[in-house]
């Protein structure tokens, strides 16, 4: 069985979003290996081509940020959920990181409601917060 091990996201700033995902959801910026820079500088001079952020306790998957084309932002066929006990106050801290609120919807399915709101990172990517269902 495959595991996930990178979720990349195709940016115009590596190295800033790089930074806002790692504030966002608690990681740490991946150093680059020895050697991996200077290579870089070498081929084509853009050290900021690619970033990571992984996290601290090796659990979750790392996040890979590469400069290249990206595909229209207007829809968000795969995102980023992220779970929040305080979803208001999530959002509006990852707003002072950068981000940018959609919208915020709410649905309720039998005895569920589900409040979530969709935001963009600094280069427009789509992502969810949303708070843990109420019963």
């Amino acid at each position: 069985m495959a595991t996930l091990t990178n979720i990349t996201f195709a940016c115009d700033d590596p190295g800033r979003l790089a930074e806002f995902w790692a504030a966002a959801v608690g990681y740490e910026i991946q150093e680059a290996p020895p050697g991996l820079l200077e290579a870089i500088e070498a081929e084509d001079g853009d050290v900021n081509a690619a970033a990571a952020a992984i996290d601290p306790e090796g659990h979750g998957p790392r996040l890979y940020f590469k400069k290249m084309p990206r595909s229209s932002p207007d829809h968000i066929p795969i995102h980023l959920d992220l779970n929040a006990g305080d979803r208001e106050g999530e959002v509006e801290r990852l707003t002072e990181l950068g981000a940018s609120v959609v919208e915020t919807n709410t649905e309720t399915t039998g005895p569920y409601t589900e409040t979530w709101t969709v935001m963009r990172d600094p280069q427009g990517n789509g992502f969810c917060v949303q708070s843990p269902p109420d019963r």
